[in-house]
Order: C-alpha cells, then sequence, then structure tokens
C-alpha cells in the first residue's frame, strides 16, 4: 500500500491534460448555461422558463468547478482565449479571480490544520476555544457556520466574502473584487430595466441563489463531515488531510456531471493538478484512495454535517455545541 508522498507522487502521471477534452467540456458547458439563461427569457410558458433557471443555476455549478481547475492552472494554461473567459466568468459569480486564487491556494495548503488562517474555508474552534469565547465571538463562529448562512452563499460567501471583505481588508490587491461587483450589479440592472423584474428573478437571482448556496454546501461539506480528522499544525501532513479530512461526496452520474467530479474531493487535494475529467479514473486505479470518508446530498447526510460546530481534543471528533 502506498502512503505518504509515495501515494501523492502515484497522482503524477493523471495530471497530463488533454487540451481538446477540457475545451470540449468548457465549450460545451457554457453553450449549456447560455441556452438555459436564454430559455428564461424566449420561453413561452413561465413553468419552462422557471426550469431554464433551475437548471442555469446548476449548470453554473459545473462552469465554476471547471473555472477552479483553470486557477489551480491544471487546465488550458497559456491560453489567452481562456484566460478571457474565465476572467469574465469569476466578474459573472462574484469570485474574481485574484481573491479566488490567493484564498484557494492557502486552503489547500492548511486544510485541516487546527491553528491556522480560516482563509478560503470555513473557521474551526476547537472546543476549549470556543468555551473561552464572549459571547458576540460565540454568535458569530456560529452565524458563518449556520444553514442559513450557507443557503445564502450568495450574499455571504460570494458577494460579501469574496468582493466586499476583500475589498474592505486590502483594496490594492483586489481591484478586481470591485469589478466583479461594478460588472455584476450592472448587468442585473440592465436586466432590470430592459427585460422588467419578472425576467430578472428568473434570468438572474435564481441562477444566482441555486449556485451560490450548492458552492457555499460544497466548500462546507468537503472538509465538515462525520469522520473528519483536523490536525495540529505539527502533526498535519499534506497526504493526510487529502485521505483523512476530505470528503468523497457520493453522488449520482448526473449531480457528479454538475458538481463536475468536485465530490471526489479526496483525490482533487491530494493533487490539485488533475484535471476534473480525470479524478474518477485516479481513484479507480489507486487502491489507497478508495476507501474514502463519505458523505452525500441526501438530507440526512446534510443534516449530520450541519450538527457539527468544533472540535474535541477528548473524543478526536467534531461534535455539537
Amino acid at each position: 500500500m502506498l502512503q505518504g508522498k509515495q501515494l501523492i507522487l502515484a497522482t503524477k502521471p493523471f495530471m497530463k491534460e488533454d487540451r481538446f477534452k477540457s475545451w470540449y467540456h468548457t465549450l460545451t458547458t457554457l453553450f449549456i448555461l447560455i441556452a438555459f439563461l436564454f430559455g428564461t427569457v424566449y420561453n413561452f410558458h413561465w413553468i419552462l422558463k422557471l426550469a431554464c433557471s433551475i437548471m442555469a443555476g446548476l449548470v453554473i455549478v459545473r462552469l465554476f468547478v471547471i473555472y477552479h481547475d483553470h486557477q489551480h492552472k491544471t487546465i488550458l494554461q497559456k491560453s489567452t482565449a481562456a484566460d478571457i473567459l474565465f476572467t469574465l466568468f469569476g466578474f459573472y459569480v462574484l469570485a474574481p479571480t485574484g481573491i479566488w486564487s490567493r484564498s484557494h491556494d492557502y486552503h489547500h495548503k492548511n486544510n485541516s490544520k487546527l491553528y491556522s488562517a480560516a482563509i478560503g474555508s470555513y473557521p474551526i474552534y476547537t472546543k476549549q476555544k470556543y468555551e473561552k469565547c464572549s459571547t458576540w465571538e460565540k454568535m458569530h463562529y456560529l452565524f458563518i457556520r449556520h444553514p442559513l448562512t450557507i443557503l445564502f452563499g450568495y450574499f455571504f460567501a460570494f458577494m460579501w466574502g469574496m468582493c466586499f471583505k476583500s475589498i474592505l481588508n486590502r483594496f490594492s490587491k483586489h481591484i478586481d473584487s470591485l469589478v466583479a461587483l461594478i460588472v455584476h450589479f450592472a448587468y442585473q440592472f440592465t436586466v432590470i430595466y430592459f427585460l422588467g423584474w419578472q425576467t430578472w428573478i428568473l434570468l438572474c437571482v435564481i441562477p444566482h441563489f441555486i449556485s451560490g448556496a450548492m458552492g457555499a454546501y460544497l466548500f462546507y461539506a468537503q472538509h465538515n463531515f462525520p469522520g473528519v480528522t483536523f490536525k495540529g499544525n505539527e502533526e498535519w501532513t499534506y497526504e493526510g488531510a487529502a485521505l483523512e479530512s476530505s470528503s468523497y461526496m457520493d453522488l449520482n452520474p448526473f449531480m457528479h456531471w454538475v458538481t463536475a467530479n468536485i465530490g471526489y474531493h479526496h483525490v482533487h487535494h491530494m493533487n490539485a493538478r488533475i484535471p476534473f475529467y480525470r479524478l474518477p479514473e485516479v481513484m479507480k486505479a489507486l487502491p489507497e484512495l478508495q476507501n474514502a470518508k463519505k458523505t452525500s446530498l441526501k438530507p440526512k447526510d446534510i443534516i449530520a454535517c450541519f450538527k457539527l460546530k468544533v472540535w474535541d481534543f477528548e473524543k478526536q471528533q467534531m461534535v455539537g455545541v
């Protein structure tokens, strides 16, 4: 059985990108998204418009994961067309490349460390630290991890976390966050002005709400699930964080398509330079990756994930408060 760095090295052959596949998945997903967005405007029946609106939200999730791969320098590198496309998409989903790359790179290097900044992930307090917090600090911590906060991820995770917060923290490095807000609100006001508020709800509000909620929950559940392990900084290892602190989300084929295989999250954290369309292949090829800790989008698993609040050193597991 491969362990440690040997396991990481065993994933390297799968880093090779198929350029045609990368463009195929990117462009077909973009085409499907545009088709559904047009469907919210030009279908004759409101039920069809609503169906297109919901589907657009799901397809945004897929394109976001593909965008995420591009930001990892996993696919379509040294392509000016891809750079332009994904930069514009980052503005569209309120996850501009500047803040996304910096925060997400930090997340990969520090995932599941107990004593690191909560950058690019949800904060984790130990039970001992939580009990020493003031009432306000406890409320703030629980608010960030609350199901409703995650449900409204479009506002809290993306609009506030990715854009407003980054501007307030360091404007000089996050000018693209301001550009994203301007572009985002400008196109929405344009839709309201020319097409009316009903079309705005179908074309803008519902798709962004669905994709924001799904994106925020995926961020959460991939590292906050029953059986997850957190380590002190000195005990932490990169491969250990991938195997013990990153979930495999057991989904049906349609939802694996919607999430562009990001449910194979333990594989992704083992080697972020593996293209999303090769993640199932890696899991199948390496037995060491086949006994991953699982979660899913089933209600009972979602509830189980949300019950976890703090890390209990004595029990060596996440518990409620």
